[in-house]
Formats: C-alpha cells, sequence, structure tokens
C-alpha cells in the first residue's frame, strides 16, 4: 500500500489550494504531490493578471492526461483526492485503474449526472455559455463568493479570492458534461470516499451521495458537512474534513502509526 498521495485541484484554482492540505498530510506520514493543472502554474495573483495565452483552449483530456502520467510515476497506487472537477478526476483515473483509493470532495459527477437544483444550473449555464466560445470564464471576488465563499464571512471569502483563484477554460465544464467525463462504474474496484457540502452552491450533496451510490459492491461511501460552501477545502473547519479523510480505512493504513 503506497503513502503517497496526489492531490487534484478544480477549475478556479490551482495546487496553491491544497497548501494547509499538503503540510497536514506530510506531518502524518505521507509523501504529497500537489502540482497544478496545465496553463495554472504559478501565483494565483499573477495568473489573474496576466491570463496564460491559451487558457481558453485547455480540455479536460488534458488535464487528466498530466494526472494519469503522475499517477502512472508514482507506481500506480497512489491515493488520490480530489476537488471538484479535480473529484471527477480521481474518478476517471480510479476507473483505469490508477490509484488505491479515492477522495471525492465536493465532486464533479462523470456520466452527465445532473442535480436538479437552482444553484447547480445557475453556475453551470454561465461558465458552459455556448456564445462566449473559447474566452476564459474570468473569476471576480462577486463571483467567487456567490459560488465558492457563500458559507464564509464576504471578507473571508475575499482573502480566499485574492489568495487562491484563478481563472479558467470553459471547455473544462464543457467536456465534464460530454464524452470526456464519461466512465464505466463497473471498472471501478477501489474504494472512493464522497464529501459533500451542505450549502454548496456549484455542487449539492445530494449530487455526490448520488454519484456515490452509482458504484456497486458498496465502493461509494458518502459524508456531508453543515454549513460548508463550494470552498469546503479552504474553508475555516477544513481541518476536520482532513482528519475524518486521514482517519478513513483505505488512507489510515496506507502509512505507519506515529509514535
Amino acid at each position: 500500500m503506497s503513502n503517497t498521495i496526489i492531490f487534484i485541484h478544480g477549475m478556479f484554482q490551482n495546487n496553491v489550494s491544497w497548501d494547509p492540505w499538503v503540510t497536514y498530510f506530510t506531518e502524518k506520514g505521507y509523501k504529497c504531490i500537489a502540482e497544478s493543472w496545465p496553463l495554472h502554474e504559478g501565483n494565483p495573483v499573477d495568473l489573474r493578471r496576466n491570463p496564460p495565452e491559451g487558457l481558453g483552449d485547455l480540455r479536460l483530456e488534458e488535464v487528466v492526461a498530466k494526472y494519469e502520467a503522475i499517477a502512472q510515476r508514482e507506481g500506480g497506487n497512489a491515493i488520490l483526492i480530489g476537488h471538484s472537477v479535480g473529484g471527477l478526476i480521481v474518478q476517471l483515473l480510479i476507473s483505469k485503474g490508477l490509484g488505491s483509493a479515492g477522495v471525492c470532495i465536493s465532486s464533479v459527477a462523470p456520466n452527465r449526472m445532473l442535480a436538479f437544483d437552482w444553484g447547480f444550473f445557475k453556475n453551470s449555464v454561465a461558465i458552459t455559455n455556448p456564445f462566449k466560445g473559447d474566452e476564459p470564464f474570468y473569476k471576480t471576488p462577486e463571483d467567487f463568493y456567490n459560488t465558492f465563499g457563500n458559507a464564509m464571512p464576504r471578507e473571508a471569502s475575499d482573502e480566499a479570492f485574492e489568495r487562491t483563484a484563478t481563472h479558467d477554460s470553459r471547455n473544462i465544464l464543457r467536456d465534464c458534461m460530454l464524452g470526456p467525463g464519461d466512465l464505466d462504474f463497473d471498472l471501478t474496484t477501489k474504494p472512493l470516499l464522497f464529501i459533500g457540502a451542505e450549502k454548496d452552491e456549484i455542487i449539492p450533496p445530494g449530487l455526490n451521495q448520488r454519484n456515490a451510490e452509482a458504484y456497486t459492491g458498496n465502493l461509494g461511501t458518502f459524508k456531508e458537512y453543515p454549513n460548508r460552501g463550494h470552498f469546503i477545502c479552504g474553508q475555516p473547519g477544513w481541518e476536520e474534513i482532513a482528519e475524518y479523510i486521514a482517519a478513513w480505512p483505505p488512507v489510515a493504513k496506507s502509512v505507519e502509526p506515529q509514535l
């Protein structure tokens, strides 16, 4: 069993969002890898000021290919932890036989699985808007507060935006809802933990639960946290989620107890 964890961020973030998690799990004895998506490397402030050329053309398959290479480099049996689109990428990699276990936090669901929720549709339509072509989606503090930081005070949301937010490619979410986001649930043989956030305006927790239940053989486990938004991995109290994950048997048994 590998003691390596590969962290995979979602849209409008990069590896900076995982910094506290990397510190937390490194101190518990894990080898932690948190790399950014293509065209997401660097300081989020600089990336917002100067969006990388070609950002709007980035596709889901390019992002998946990067993490597939990382997972193979690490022997194919690392623990995978992903947030939002990162959670979908975890599922895609696990279905390919990569990873010993997966944790999907506020995860985008595969196979065109939708939620009949106003926030879900509003945000999905805003990002995938076909009339915007390949123009990147430019995140603003106001939009970040409405979609990521709504379960925090506005001041805390603005601080999180300044520190972690990036712009992103609309084509990523478009692909999530089409063929590149599809997988065969029956090909998955490793355990998956799904974590939902009660106040998530992007991925309602009910969708996370349906996603978990789509895996047969009790491979999918679901846990919901109250008073959390989509920024669940950075919102105050994120340590509670990290602690739960560290104690989840497929993760806990991968590292020797610390004396």
